[in-house]
């Protein structure tokens, strides 16, 4: 149970239910309040945190490289602390820059910010100092804690990229109408992100303007994000990328295989595809219920698009006919109304075609992994109307997602799957007492959560 990691107990109602007691709350009036204590906090976890921060050489990383970003000798807040504090404030569960008139009056965030946390407009204005080439530096250091969840030798990576709307409510730059399920009609960024789905980190990250679907023009970062990962895993790990039917690009597609990166992605349906599929005379039955009757069907079809033969290219094209599967978008083609059809394409000619559609299926972490970043870290909340420096912002939420998670690793290795709202309140949100006496700061909390013994 998550309370006994937290430390917590369980409750003993069996034994209450035996001697047939109830349990009755108390009288708060009778609880006395006592003097207030300002060196109290409750997020005493920042310690631990940040000194693992320092050990991995977080620090002096962001020092080397932003502090040139302020140079003078009445430079006060240097940018690298300046970084620091921010990936603090998210960490701590602050959503907004403005968070940080709260946390001014915590003392023990005080203390880690250097007795004294900047105004507001310091840090907005040291934002709007990014570029893209700093941005670029940014996106490296958060690729580089992502990247480190990996095993030192994984036979296999599932790199799913996927696409998100941050709806906006003001005049931000890039704020542009694009597709906005929710909000229709709404300007919006359109984020792109590529996630590993064995350690739920991410490797690559790009805030778009709101009218930038996926397409052509993405394919350099996709060649940029899975180059670094070859880099990193070698050539002989087999890197396997999934996409929804966005991905169904020729020039994606072919940049995937000159790569020699396996790639399993939903096709687009259109007539072409429709009729392949209806023209398709073999089935293989896969599945069946208890009557006999078959509950799912695959076939290979002879299907290409006018793109793949102008590259010289020829993939595998998968139909998938089942009654029982839930998710994803199915096309009702056949005379049974509750049997439905999914499309897929793959360059792996080798795996069984039903093992295709199930590899697929496990694509549907990704979209937790985006409602956790962004109803856990905030990243649909933008500081500025800078692109850039909406940009930056968004670069250091994803780093203190894979950063939390590197440190819950080194930590906590069996709670390291939890999502960040339990991680916070297992390594971040503890109570705690800052004191300080004989020259030396003390940091009191209660007793270490049974898992760390």
């Amino acid at each position: 149970m998550r309370r006994v990691e937290l430390g917590g107990k369980r409750g003993n109602g069996h034994q209450l239910q035996q001697q047939y007691r109830r349990v009755r709350r108390p009288d708060p009036c009778c609880i006395q309040a006592g003097d207030p204590d300002d060196s109290l906090t409750n997020c005493a976890g920042l310690v631990s945190f940040g000194r693992f921060a320092k050990e991995i050489g977080l620090d002096r990383q962001l020092a080397q490289i932003f502090n040139p970003m302020k140079r003078g000798k009445q430079v006060v807040y240097s940018m690298g602390n300046q970084l620091r504090l921010l990936l603090d404030l998210v960490v701590a569960d602050e959503e907004r820059v403005f968070g940080l008139e709260a946390l001014a009056a915590d003392r023990l965030f005080c203390r880690l910010a250097g007795d004294s946390v900047p105004s507001i407009d310091t840090v907005y204005r040291d934002l709007r100092r990014f570029d893209s080439e700093s941005l670029g530096r940014l996106e490296l250091v958060m690729v580089e804690q992502g990247l480190f969840g990996l095993q030192r030798s994984p036979k296999s990576i599932h790199v799913d990229i996927d696409s998100t709307v941050e709806p906006l409510f003001g005049h931000q730059e890039g704020a542009l109408l694009g597709p906005n399920p929710r909000y229709q009609g709404r300007v919006s960024y359109h984020p792109l992100l590529a996630c590993i789905a064995e350690t739920g980190c991410c490797i690559g990250a790009e805030l778009r303007p709101g009218d930038r679907g996926i397409g052509e023009r993405d394919v350099p970062a996709f060649v940029a994000w899975l180059k670094r990962l070859q880099c990193h895993v070698g050539k002989e790990v087999v890197i396997t990328v999934r996409m929804d039917s966005a991905g169904d690009c020729a020039e994606i597609l072919t940049a995937l295989d000159n790569l020699e990166v396996r790639f399993v992605i939903k096709l687009r349906v259109d007539q072409d595809l429709v009729n392949a599929a209806l023209g398709q005379k073999r089935w293989s039955i896969t599945e069946r219920d208890e009557t006999g009757q078959p509950t799912e069907r695959v076939a290979v079809l002879h299907f290409a698009r006018k793109g793949w033969k102008k590259r010289g290219k020829g993939f595998r094209a998968i139909a998938l006919r089942s009654t029982e599967r839930c998710g994803g978008q199915k096309q009702r083609l056949w005379d049974n109304p509750d049997e439905g059809t999914q499309f897929y394409v793959t360059n792996d000619w080798q795996l069984p075609p039903e093992e295709i559609a199930r590899e697929y299926d496990g694509r549907a972490e990704i979209e937790t992994i985006i409602r956790d970043l962004k109803h856990s870290l905030a990243l649909g909340k933008v500081p500025s109307t800078a692109f850039d420096a909406n940009h930056a912002m968004f670069l250091l939420k994803i780093l203190a997602h894979n950063l939390l998670r590197r440190y819950a690793l080194h930590l906590a290795p069996r709670c390291s799957h939890w999502r960040t709202p339990w991680l916070r309140r297992l390594l971040i949100a503890r109570p705690g007492r800052l004191l300080r006496s004989g020259r030396q700061w003390t940091l009191r909390t209660p007793r270490d959560l049974p898992m760390w013994e």
